[in-house]
């Protein structure tokens, strides 16, 4: 069994994980956001 340090370690390994995770998505929408609008400007 692990210790209870290791199992600190990784629960926040997996929150950070998370948090990137949903940065990564925000980041995605942002472009997508931002490229639909200029498509919908140009025409």
């Amino acid at each position: 069994m692990t210790d209870p340090t290791t199992q600190e370690i990784r629960k926040r390994q997996k929150h950070r994980a998370r948090i990137m995770a949903l940065l990564l998505v925000a980041f995605a929408v942002l472009v997508f956001g931002i490229t639909i609008a200029k498509l919908g400007l140009a025409t």
